[in-house]
């Protein structure tokens, strides 16, 4: 990043009311540095930290270190994220891991993009600087993930499951988190995507944990539990693409089923093999059923993302929350 683009980014995050968001759950020899980082990169700023049950020393040292320290007594990310989005007032928010990871001198950067572009979601894309810093199983299981993302809805982003965003206010009070855990940036991925919300994405560096401090993320239980998360996103926000496929498959096997049946019918005037006649039409019932459910439900969520879309236009647009009519 250039030092103009530094500069014009610090200003730009001068005008505004700008909340930088930590979640935390045993993080004493990380946080300090995160909140230092982020309270130098972004002067005027507030910094949240948000304690997840620490059982460590996190609260006192994001507290000494000039952060505003609350609790979320619900265990998992997707729950805190939940309560600081709720109680947090602010124009621009800034949401990022208190591992001291990622990389604090792109914020401004990130927040002059989101503001400039007009956009309600800036996501920072993990370069890796030391080799330790991503393992191979998190690499390989984010691209997996990202290319089924991508697949599904369309659209997506290089990294999807970035724990370091840029948000506008209508963007995070017009948000219905549903998550508990580490999924919740798949969430935010999706519904970015299914909304068609103005995004966008940069480049930052990403470093490796200080030294004794470990990960909370289980590449295959946390990997599982994404996934799950994506194929239950897909079943809410495409359910007549899912049923409507499952019908179709229902009824060509039907049809196999049924076509030596009817030849003989038609050439002996019997109806040999009476069960797979009876299985054959039992899948042709299932068939329409499925499409059925499939059309009914996609007519529920274009209700409800309707109803989303509504509560993300009463909000005001990034760059314009101090105007007032």
């Amino acid at each position: 990043m250039s030092s103009n683009e530094l500069d014009g980014g610090s200003l730009t995050a001068s005008r505004h009311d700008v909340a930088v968001l930590v979640p935390c759950y045993n993080e004493e020899r990380a946080i300090a540095k995160v909140v230092a980082d982020f309270r130098a990169a972004l002067p005027g700023s507030t910094v949240y930290v948000y304690d997840n049950n620490s059982t460590d020393g996190t609260v006192e040292a994001a507290r000494n270190a000039g952060a505003v320290v609350r609790r979320e007594t619900h265990q998992g990310k997707g729950h805190v994220v939940r309560r600081m989005f709720n109680d947090i007032e602010a124009d621009i928010y800034v949401l990022v891991d208190g591992d001291a990871t990622y990389d604090a001198p792109s914020a401004p950067e990130m927040i002059a993009r989101l503001v400039g572009d007009r956009l309600d979601m800036v996501v920072a894309t993990r370069v890796d600087r030391e080799d330790a810093a991503y393992r191979r199983g998190h690499r390989a299981g984010n691209l997996m993930l990202t290319g089924f993302v991508t697949h599904i809805f369309g659209r997506a982003f290089t990294d999807i499951l970035s724990g370091y965003r840029a948000f506008s206010r209508r963007f995070v009070k017009s948000f219905p988190i549903l998550s508990g855990g580490f999924e919740i940036e798949t969430e935010l991925t999706v519904h970015a995507l299914e909304l068609e919300l103005p995004v966008g994405e940069i480049a930052t560096p990403y470093f490796s944990r200080p030294a004794g401090s470990a990960s909370k993320l289980s590449t295959w239980h946390d990997g599982f539990r994404i996934l799950w998360t994506v194929l239950k996103l897909y079943r809410a926000e495409r359910p007549l693409a899912l049923f409507g496929s499952l019908g179709i498959a229902l009824a060509i096997v039907s049809v196999g089923l049924v076509i030596p049946i009817v030849i003989t019918y038609v050439e002996e005037g019997i109806v040999p093999r009476l069960p797979t006649a009876v299985l054959s039409t039992g899948l042709m019932l299932l068939a329409f059923l499925s499409i059925a459910v499939g059309l009914i439900l996609d007519t529920v969520t274009r209700g409800r993302r309707e109803a989303k879309l509504i509560a993300y236009l009463a909000l005001r647009a990034p760059g314009e929350e101090r105007r007032r009519s």
